[in-house]
């Protein structure tokens, strides 16, 4: 299995802080799954208000960096990187449920399975671990549309 750094990252992903959400791609196979890592920090822009006295990541944010996990492993099928043509949507979440509050000092392990890819639509089933604890888990679907001129 493959793995990717921050620079590689950013070569798939259009993301950049503060909303590049994966630090590292610990393993991938191109149509089957990859695992990825955020590394949460107390100097994450959202702790200031989410909450101070109590830093919790927001659950939308960990559906997001569960998303861009499946960007990665959607353009590493497609063998094609992001460009300034397209897009990478997300389409729909379904049966999200949230399990323990992901805070500062928290590395989450990202899983993400590719379930179905059916006429430009990516289906896929995703967690997100901390301490092999499930924090989250969804099933997400996306695609890519291209830019208008």
């Amino acid at each position: 299995m493959n793995s990717m750094d921050i620079t590689e990252i950013l070569r798939y992903l259009p993301h950049r802080y503060p909303f590049l959400l994966i630090d590292r791609v610990l393993s991938y196979e191109a149509g089957k799954t990859i695992e990825a890592l955020k590394n949460v920090t107390i100097n994450e822009p959202f702790f200031v208000g989410h909450f101070p006295h109590h830093p919790v990541m927001p659950g939308v944010l960990i559906v997001e960096a569960m998303a861009q996990a499946a960007a990665i492993l959607s353009f590493v099928t497609m063998d094609t990187k992001a460009d300034n043509k397209s897009i990478y949507y997300f389409v729909g979440i379904d049966n999200a449920r949230f399990k323990r509050p992901v805070t500062a000092g928290d590395s989450m392990r990202i899983t993400v399975n590719l379930t179905r890819h059916v006429r430009g639509i990516w289906k896929f089933s995703a967690v997100a671990r901390v301490e092999d604890v499930v924090a989250a888990e969804a099933e997400l679907m996306c695609t890519v549309r291209d830019l208008p001129v």
